[in-house]
């Protein structure tokens, strides 16, 4: 009934190199990977069963097993997984934390695994959010000794928040620390502040299984998943254990397993610089990354490196592939040099042998695609500028309402105007008494939400007539997935990507742009990019898609690295400001928005910074001096 897991057989041996400490997989994509690792939960759930013994599995929450979850669901719902035989113990739970809280973790199991399957209510182990303080210790004590009753955990399944936490064991907690109470940090409640709309609004505290828990339990699989994570992934994997990195810890588990995707992968020694790990093959892609990675090391231009430069850093199997540090670094100096054009659109009249972009048809059919109404400006305004400048025909899509990113406050102050202009309008006096007595757990109404829908059209149109784009040019997708009224959205549907392939065979694009940004704090960029790219996947044996071309941008949070970057354009200091004026016209989204990530800055702050950041990083490779660049990967379908 059930598949064979992936071969985790090599749990406690890792890549043989001095970088690596802990066993490591890494897949194309995280749905591919949770599918399998729910396979491997499934086989375990099996076998205890046909020795007639209960299967203790510790379960993680947040976003990285939700697929997970869903698999397990469909292997009972469709293969006949019975998990009567499975006793559950939650890690942890925010405190203090009503289970009926739309943001518990009771809920959001339940809402995920426990309502979908036949598990036992009994057998399901959630810390108590709302257990009174004076009795906290003892039901921490009581906790331990439940799972030590049942004879430890069989499986544990984790994520990994970005300060290194498993569960909440924060940095400074011990190897060989029990369920307790801890206080959260900083940035830790800055990554859920999206889902409390603010972080005002996450708890302090919380409940957690400790490190010594965990470490217990006889299998342990952790789950990557973005390039938000890289970073603290490499310092688990790669790092020296410390109580600065609790995950860290796992190191000394002899049964564990990190499941990566691409993304989350990318700062391993062995992806992110394979040459210094093993022989490679050296593709035309692989050489660029290198020598930009050498550039940086060195601080030197690249027509500035030498074959010492080479030689010391691990590169001698290049140069004796290509001759000389001279000839190579010519060749990859053009490379960079050809992706930068100020004709997004191609350049009429040109030799485009060597340019980025096409240049015919002089005047292209263009779709911006945005995930939320002001990605656009956001990510590339300036392009956006050039775009419509230079003549093409250049259509927005903003393929969700951005509703749920408008404040109570913003909603109440626009709801009050319409009152004022109209004193008889019962709907304006329903959202003002909604507003005004909406508890924490209560879902906007539809007539709230299609205010808050109506300010980020208004901003959006105010932004694209500023920069020229008519109002007949201008599309809001309002894809269904995105409206729940809630931070949690449905999974992507097909009525989604119906609007999606309507739109593409109206107007039939010659270029087509897109958020290739998957970083976003609340999961919408990659939801919209997956209907993007099943759209293209269906429509591309139109003939018309044979001369569309797909341009990938990347939001607030990170750029394309220098090697990746396939089309720069320049921005001018004039260009930088008219960029910011756009994205000013978003008014609902400055002082305070409420989906920043980690960054407290406002949007055009760090968007400008990045800009200039990437134009500086062009320059120290050598090329020309520029304000700022924006920068794009194209899509192949």
């Amino acid at each position: 009934m059930i598949k064979e897991s992936i071969n985790f057989s090599e749990a406690g041996k890792f890549e043989e190199t001095r970088f690596e400490k802990i066993h490591n997989v890494i897949f194309e994509s995280s749905h591919e990977a949770s599918i399998l690792v729910a396979q491997e939960i499934a086989n375990i759930i099996q076998r205890k069963e046909e020795l007639n013994e209960p299967c203790v599995l510790g379960l993680a929450t947040g976003s990285s097993p939700i697929k997970v979850y869903e698999e397990l669901v469909r292997l009972h719902k469709e293969e006949g997984l019975s998990f009567a035989n499975v006793v559950t113990f939650n890690l942890d739970e925010y405190y203090p934390m009503d289970r009926n809280n739309i943001q518990s973790y009771y809920h959001f199991m339940h809402e995920h695994l426990f309502n979908h399957v036949d598990i036992l209510a009994e057998n399901i182990n959630i810390p108590n959010g709302k257990i009174k303080s004076e009795d906290l210790q003892q039901y921490c004590i009581d906790y331990e000794m439940k799972i030590k009753a049942y004879g430890g955990l069989d499986f544990q399944l984790l994520g990994i928040g970005r300060t290194g936490h498993i569960g909440f064991n924060e940095p400074g907690s011990h190897v060989n620390s029990g369920t307790r109470s801890i206080t959260l940090d900083h940035l830790t409640r800055q990554d859920a502040a999206s889902s409390f709309l603010g972080i005002d609004n996450v708890p302090r505290k919380a409940i957690t299984m400790g490190i010594g828990t965990v470490k217990n339990a006889k299998r342990i699989v952790l789950l990557g998943w973005g390039i938000s994570k890289a970073g603290i992934i490499k310092q688990t994997i790669e790092g020296e254990i410390s109580s600065r990195v609790p995950a860290t810890y796992l190191q000394e588990h002899k049964n564990t397993t990190f499941v990566l995707d691409i993304e989350a992968s990318s700062e391993l020694t062995r992806v992110k610089t394979p040459w210094l790990v093993k022989s490679v093959v050296w593709t035309e892609e692989l050489k660029l990354k290198a020598v930009a990675w050498l550039s940086e090391l060195t601080k030197k231009p690249f027509l500035k490196l030498t074959d010492k430069d080479y030689n010391d850093n691990g590169m001698s199997s290049l140069l004796t592939e290509e001759g000389t540090a001279y000839d190579l670094n010519i060749k990859m100096f053009n490379k960079m040099q050809q992706t930068i054009t100020g004709w997004p659109g191609g350049k009429p009249n040109a030799d485009d042998t060597y340019r980025p972009e096409r240049a015919t048809p002089e005047r292209k059919r263009i779709i911006i695609f945005s995930p939320h109404p002001d990605d656009d400006v956001i990510s590339m305004g300036g392009t956006f500028d050039r775009l419509v400048e230079q003549g093409h025909d250049v259509h927005i899509a903003y393929q969700t309402s951005g509703n749920i990113a408008v404040s109570n406050e913003e909603a109440l102050k626009f709801a009050e105007i319409s009152k004022a202009l109209n004193a008889n309008s019962n709907e304006s006096k329903d959202i003002i008494n909604f507003l005004k007595t909406k508890k924490e757990n209560d879902i906007d109404s539809l007539e709230v939400r299609k205010l808050k829908g109506l300010i980020r059209r208004s901003e959006s149109l105010a932004a694209t007539r500023y920069l020229g784009v008519p109002d007949s040019n201008v599309n809001f997708l309002d894809l269904p997935f995105y409206e729940t009224g809630t931070v949690k959205k449905n999974n992507l549907g097909e009525a989604d990507i119906q609007i999606m392939c309507d739109i593409i065979e109206r107007v039939k694009p010659h270029q087509i742009y897109a958020a290739g940004d998957l970083a976003d704090p609340h999961g919408t960029h990659k939801v919209c990019l997956d209907s993007l790219f099943e759209a293209l996947k269906r429509l591309k044996h139109n003939s018309f898609m044979n001369d569309c071309w797909v341009w990938l941008y990347r939001g607030a949070w990170h750029e394309w690295e220098s090697y990746q970057i396939e089309m720069a354009v320049p921005m001018s200091p004039d260009q930088v400001l008219k960029k910011r004026h756009a994205i000013f016209y978003h008014q609902s989204q400055k002082d305070g928005v409420m989906f920043q990530g980690d960054d407290s800055r406002e949007f055009w702050v760090r968007v400008e910074d990045r800009n200039r950041l990437t134009a500086e990083k062009y320059h120290a490779l050598g090329l020309a001096d520029y304000s700022a660049i924006e920068a794009f990967k194209r899509y192949h379908f």
